[in-house]
Parts: C-alpha cells; sequence; structure tokens
C-alpha cells in the first residue's frame, strides 16, 4: 500500500528508520530531537558489535554510528557493516558517522562511510547531513569544497577575434 502522504520541505521521508549506534545517552537525546517526528523511528543500540545483526533485523534506511561505542567502535562496526553489504548478508543502507574530532576524518574515510559530521552536534546540521545521506549526497564535514573551475572563452571564438582583428589592420 503506498503512502498518499505528502512531505514537508526537510521531512526525512513518511516512513524512515534510523538507527544510531551509542552507548551516549545524550547523543540518543540529541538524535532523537533532530531526526524525531511522525513516521520516522530512531532505534538505538548501546554496542557497536550489535550494528550487523540490527541492521538486518531493523532494514534501517539510515545507520549513525558514534565513534567510540562500548567494546567496539564506530569504524570497525562501519567496516564490517560494509563487508556484510559487499557479500549480501546486508540491504545497502546509508552510514553517516558521528566523529568526535576533525582528526578523526581520515579513519572514517577508510572505514568506507557515507559521511560524517564532527561533535559537537547540533540539530540543523545533523538533520541536513541526514536528508543529504538518504538523497545520496555525500556529506564529508571538514573536508575542503572543490571550487568550480573557472570558464574560459571558448578558444573558437578568439582565435576568430585575433583573425578578424589582424584582416582589418
Amino acid at each position: 500500500m503506498g503512502s498518499s502522504m505528502a512531505l514537508r520541505p526537510g521531512s526525512l521521508r513518511p516512513v524512515t528508520q534510523v538507527l544510531l549506534a551509542t552507548d551516549a545517552d545524550w547523543l540518543f537525546d540529541e538524535v532523537s530531537a533532530a531526526l524525531g517526528e511522525p513516521g520516522t523511528t530512531v532505534s538505538r543500540i548501546r554496542e557497536g558489535r550489535d550494528v550487523s545483526s540490527a541492521v538486518s533485523q531493523l532494514n534501517p534506511d539510515l545507520v549513525l554510528l558514534d565513534l567510540q561505542i562500548g567494546t567496539k567502535g564506530g569504524v570497525a562496526a562501519c567496516i564490517d557493516l560494509q563487508h556484510d553489504i559487499a557479500e549480501g548478508r546486508a540491504a545497502d543502507t546509508k552510514v553517516l558517522m558521528l566523529l568526535d574530532r576533525d582528526a578523526d576524518r581520515w579513519i572514517a574515510r577508510q572505514a568506507g562511510s557515507d559521511g560524517w559530521l564532527i561533535k559537537p552536534l547540533d540539530a540543523l546540521r545533523l538533520r541536513r547531513a541526514a536528508l543529504a545521506t538518504l538523497a545520496g549526497d555525500a556529506v564529508f564535514e571538514g573536508e575542503p569544497v572543490d571550487e568550480p573551475e573557472p570558464v574560459e572563452a571558448d578558444a573558437d571564438a578568439a582565435s576568430e577575434g585575433e583573425e578578424t582583428a589582424d584582416a582589418s589592420d
């Protein structure tokens, strides 16, 4: 049965399942407040070693991994989940890592996450990153933004202008 519910601007989706792996109560409270809306469920696990089984059971649209989770951190959990996805043991799932500091970007990149935010978080950044990640866009906070290449004049037009100038002398 399809949903006829119209999306509000900035709404996650009519039904979104978010899995948060963290042992920090304050982080769960922040994520729930930022992403909680009708039709969105934020589930929580407290151990990184439980990520793969929770993904298989819940089939979340988005997984948020705290960098430090109980006995198995977000990096190891992300690597394991990426292996499960590649080997067909888990559905393709978007993963957004929640990093402790700027220097953690390298390890998050190596883990194969779909993006990351650097704590401390705020609701607006978290919501924007979740929406972008769900839409398939990468959010790599702290990474340099590639500037578009400057547009150069058409070489043929420039050479024609030079020939015209030479011919009129």
